[in-house]
């Protein structure tokens, strides 16, 4: 599978051409760690709810299976299934290694190395998508000095929660402008497995999320690139009583929401998104080519 990794990298390097003037010249791919629709729908989220309004949305997009959290995150920002990557444990687990594929941070530092990137997470497990060279920035509570992934087992630390995340994402987004950002709130997720999905206390963390999601929107607009930015909205899951991790819709259908430049306004998304298609979309609108490889697909019909 490395082979297949260099063999991948090579061939998108050697088919970029002349740039022309990307779609967006910002992407920020942000993730509500177990946003289930049904229950955002009865949650307090003014932020997401109007930026779906302003923009092109869906609230049935699938996620992949096993739907649980690090398969799926990689999925999203690797536009292939777990088949490829082959990440299929879902704890900060070092002696497993990185990922075995390209990232969307990789294959845009590949094209541009001088291009800015950062990832500010609420779990460290993330730290198995780092790949060398490809992040100026990782945040998890702070920002984390670069470390190769060997030696323990398993490591388990505190989550972050979305506010911290946010505290951090936004001044460094206001100085940096980068040109792709991920950002993951895990409140949600963290309050469905303690108190149940959909129970007042996860609708709770959402309604705190959206407000960390406000001023992550805000620090866009502050840093004057709103014009020029993106933004992709989505879940790695959803759930059911405590848990998730199954083939059902409760568990597998996630939102889709994109916002900013050249984004239909007020659009039902009506094609089938999975989230293979965020990554495949955030290299289609930096005016990167999708690789053949890839599973998803850039989702056109929200864009004009």
């Amino acid at each position: 599978m490395q082979i297949f990794s260099r063999v991948l990298l090579a061939v998108f390097v050697s088919s970029l051409s002349a740039f022309a003037a990307p779609r967006a010249e910002h992407v920020f791919i942000i993730s509500i760690d177990g946003g289930k629709p049904a229950v955002i729908a009865e949650s307090e989220t003014p932020t997401l709810k109007k930026i779906a309004a302003e923009g092109a949305v869906t609230w049935e997009a699938s996620t992949i299976f096993p739907s649980i959290t690090l398969p799926s995150h990689t999925s999203m920002l690797t536009g292939v299934g777990p088949d490829k990557h082959q990440i299929s444990w879902n704890a900060y687990t070092p002696i497993k290694g990185f990922v075995k594929v390209p990232t969307v941070f990789s294959l845009l530092k590949a094209a541009d190395p001088k291009a800015v990137t950062g990832m500010f997470v609420g779990k460290i497990k993330f730290r198995h998508l780092w790949l060398k060279n490809t992040l100026d920035v990782f945040d998890f509570g702070g920002p984390q000095d670069p470390a190769p992934v060997a030696g323990t087992q398993e490591i388990e630390k505190d989550k972050k929660p979305s506010q911290m995340v946010a505290k951090q994402a936004a001044p460094w987004i206001k100085e940096n402008k980068p040109r792709l950002c991920f950002i993951h709130f895990a409140d949600p997720d963290t309050a469905g497995h303690k108190s149940g999905w959909g129970s007042p206390e996860q609708k709770e963390a959402l309604k705190v999320t959206d407000q960390a999601l406000w001023q992550v929107w805000q620090a866009i607009k502050d840093a004057g690139i709103a014009d020029s930015s993106v933004m992709i909205i989505s879940a790695d899951h959803g759930g059911h009583d405590k848990t998730h991790g199954l083939n059902t819709p409760d568990d597998m259908i996630i939102p889709w929401v994109a916002w900013g430049k050249g984004v239909k306004k007020n659009f039902t998304i009506t094609d089938k998104v999975t989230t293979y298609d965020t990554a495949a979309t955030a290299l289609w609108l930096l005016d990167l080519p999708v690789p053949a490889e890839f599973d998803g697909k850039p989702v056109t019909s929200a864009f004009e």
